[in-house]
């Protein structure tokens, strides 16, 4: 780690965070703090994604849907309008559209083709980003002067690397340049995510063995064919499944590579002080 120890955390005057866990359980809000607190440069690793390296598919997609209204389809051909994403790092919406949902396309689901393609583009652009980030950190503080980096992740960071792999690529990039920290979530926690994914189910990215067997075995158990799938009932069965199988990769990453905090304790943060201060006890019982 590059903060061996706790005293070593509070000497540094240049902290450098990466945080990783289930979506939902505070990593941009504690980015958010640390970034209005004016000393922290805050990296988003999807909003990353979804400008630099999905942009241009997603504004295609737009216009794909507007060509087929008349009156935009003329619009379009004569440069009279212009398409293009809105995402910020609290409204990721775009990007998790583009993702979509394999289905009945009378429900707006994609053809499974399709959408593995999409989720292929997604893992290419997630690893993309993520080795952009020591990047950042450089431009940060070399061209806005920023001393303290938080980079924060999409859930699916544990899909898109081998957190047992010594000289995976992409976790040594990271772990080099910055503290792992996961925010670990309890039972209860998870629970609570997947009621809310089931008022709300949105499209989310898979590992590809897990998402083929997710698939396969949803058909067998169901009956659907692919383009009887309800896309919704689809990634609701598929949900809990998929918080189930990063459970472990995230402990990976944290017990070979970085340190863990709990939920709890990140939802009691109140400011700079008090993220110092749970990083320091989070090295110093690691």
């Amino acid at each position: 780690m590059i903060y061996p120890t706790a005293a070593d955390w509070a000497a540094s005057a240049r902290k450098r965070v990466l945080l990783f866990g289930m979506s939902g359980l505070g990593k941009t809000h504690v980015a958010s703090t640390l970034r209005g607190a004016g000393s922290w440069f805050h990296y988003s690793v999807d909003y990353r994604i979804g400008t630099r390296y999905m942009g241009e598919l997603i504004a295609d997609n737009f216009k794909r849907e507007a060509m087929k209204v008349p009156f935009l389809r003329e619009l379009l051909m004569t440069d009279s309008v212009y398409i293009a994403s809105n995402i910020t790092f609290d409204n990721l919406a775009p990007l998790s559209t583009y993702l979509g949902k394999p289905g009945d396309p009378a429900k707006g689901g994609l053809a499974f083709a399709e959408y593995r393609k999409r989720q292929d583009q997604h893992r290419t652009a997630e690893i993309s980003a993520l080795l952009d980030t020591p990047h950042f950190i450089g431009r940060a503080e070399d061209i806005y002067g920023y001393p303290n980096f938080i980079c924060d992740t999409g859930g699916s960071i544990c899909e898109v690397v081998d957190p047992e792999d010594g000289n995976d690529p992409v976790m040594k990039a990271l772990s080099s340049n910055l503290l792992m920290v996961w925010i670990e979530g309890s039972e209860a926690h998870t629970g609570e995510l997947v009621r809310r994914f089931d008022r709300a189910p949105k499209p989310m990215y898979y590992q590809p063995g897990f998402l083929t067997e997710a698939w396969e075995s949803y058909l067998a158990e169901t009956g659907c064919t692919e383009n009887t799938v309800d896309p919704d009932a689809f990634v609701r069965w598929t949900y809990a499944r998929a918080l189930a199988h990063r459970q472990p990769r995230y402990a990976a990453m944290a017990a070979n590579w970085g340190i863990k905090v709990s939920a709890d304790e990140v939802a009691a943060l109140r400011d700079v002080q008090d993220f110092d201060a749970l990083i320091a006890q989070a090295i110093a019982r690691n």
